[in-house]
């Protein structure tokens, strides 16, 4: 059984014109009109996985004007879909005007080589469309070599399929390429060599980098600075809500992927605890595995964090499955053990979530809940700091230095036998302290709700 969609608002167009690269950013024509291909196995939600691929595409410059499904329980060995259905996707390629299709789900080189030729258009899968998103949205030189190792990664097992040029024989005499590759050389081999060179020079650039982002991670640990991450789906506002805590300008878009390069920004909690706020890449369903791995460093600021904080989109209704793709990546991530918030954002949409007393709703662009989120950070990290007063004698102004760099001054008062502070303090630093709390303090009482 199969089915034949036309997405709403979207009318067929005219002849196609063959499209050089469908992956090429469209010029002022407009987006580049793609049909979506799609094999419904019953192994997920094809109509969410198919609306999310329209979103996929719609954040490359892409526009689905119309998307073709098979029900079918096994795919097609040389092009996923039937062969009726495959005569048919062409039909709706010509008639839709698309110049290229993108399928939902990972192909081979094979199945992309033989799909393009029975449609006559470009074809590309899911994890092609996603790699490209993130190689034309990566800003730093981690995020563009990290791009680059998952796309090679992709291309290695694929080079087989992708078109009779790369089996072609080099010749081994006289000057030119033949002569550089050796007798009988392939164009295969040579891509495959060349490939597997640049996978390890990227491998090693990256490790390096994962080294120094290592030694920050731990000079921040030992400052005893918490760390909080907003860990998410892709467009729930985890970038508009960092810059709503912090006053940070990161870069924010209603788009899938707008940022993918870790942001830390500083954020004092009512009790004066400082911490750093890290967004952190956003995830999709049937995020393919190796991307995971090649962006694993990015994603591991996640692993080391004191509070995870799942960010959801109020108004969605996929919103539960989503945060249960949070959890799975997390899960891989070796995250198990670390407290978990789960926060609302986006509460000021129409369509919101109704107000559950168990569920934190905020809202990046009114501000609502902002509050309450660093209230309930500040409970969940309340073990890690205490409030005090002391009066520090001017030959111990030292630790001033401690309480203002590890902790947080909320008074200060000079007096004729010393200097009053009233702040927060880590609990590792109380004892540094403990002779001159006022006596009134010395009760230890846990901040931050009050000590």
């Amino acid at each position: 059984m199969s089915e034949l969609i036309h997405l709403p608002g979207m009318e067929p167009a005219g002849q196609p014109e063959p499209a050089a690269d469908p992956m090429a950013t469209a010029g002022p024509q407009g987006p580049v009109p793609v049909v979506l291909l799609a094999l419904d196995q019953g192994k997920f939600d094809a109509a969410r996985s198919l609306d999310e691929l329209a979103a996929l595409a719609e954040a490359n410059n892409m526009q689905a004007v119309a998307a073709v499904v098979q029900k079918r329980q096994t795919p097609e060995a040389a092009t996923m879909l039937g062969e009726g259905k495959v005569a048919e996707a062409r039909l709706v390629c010509l008639n839709a005007g698309a110049e290229a299709a993108v399928f939902d789900g990972e192909l081979t080189g094979s199945q992309l080589r033989n799909l393009s030729a029975a449609l006559q258009v470009e074809v590309i899968d899911r994890t092609m469309l996603i790699l490209e998103i993130f190689r034309s949205r990566a800003t730093t030189n981690e995020g563009k070599l990290q791009t680059e190792l998952a796309l090679l990664r992709y291309q290695m097992p694929r080079l087989q399929g992708l078109g009779e040029v790369l089996s072609r024989q080099g010749g081994g005499g006289g000057g030119g390429a033949g002569a550089r590759r050796g007798a009988g050389e392939t164009k295969l081999e040579l891509d495959r060599r060349h490939i597997r060179r640049r996978i390890e020079t990227l491998e090693s650039r990256l490790k390096e980098m994962e080294k120094r982002r290592g030694e920050t991670r731990r000079a921040r640990q030992k400052s005893g600075v918490p760390v909080v991450a907003l860990v998410g789906y892709t467009n729930v506002g985890k970038s508009s809500l960092t810059n709503a805590l912090c006053g940070a300008g990161i870069f924010e878009a209603d788009m899938l992927f707008a940022t993918l390069d870790p942001t830390a920004r500083r954020l004092m909690l009512p009790s004066g605890l400082d911490v750093v706020l890290v967004d952190t890449v956003g995830f999709v369903s049937r995020l393919p595995h190796h991307l995971v791995d090649a962006f694993k460093s990015t994603l591991e600021e996640a692993a080391f964090a004191d509070v995870l904080v799942r960010v959801a989109d109020a108004s969605d209704p996929a919103a539960p499955e989503q945060l249960a793709v949070t959890d799975q990546v997390l899960d891989e991530l070796g995250c198990g053990g670390i407290p978990r918030l789960t926060v609302y954002n986006k509460c000021d949409k129409a369509g919101a979530v109704p107000f559950d007393p168990d569920i934190l709703l905020t809202s990046a662009r009114t501000g609502r809940g902002l509050d309450a989120l660093k209230t309930r950070l500040d409970e969940i990290l309340a073990a890690r700091v205490r409030r005090i007063e002391v009066l520090l004698p001017y030959d111990q102004l030292a630790l001033a230095d401690i309480l203002r760099s590890r902790g947080s001054v909320l008074a200060e008062d000079y007096r004729p036998e010393g200097v009053y502070y009233a702040g927060t303090v880590r609990v590792d630093d109380l004892h540094r302290f403990a002779p001159y709390l006022l006596p009134r303090t010395t009760g230890d009482a846990p901040g931050p709700a009050g000590g």
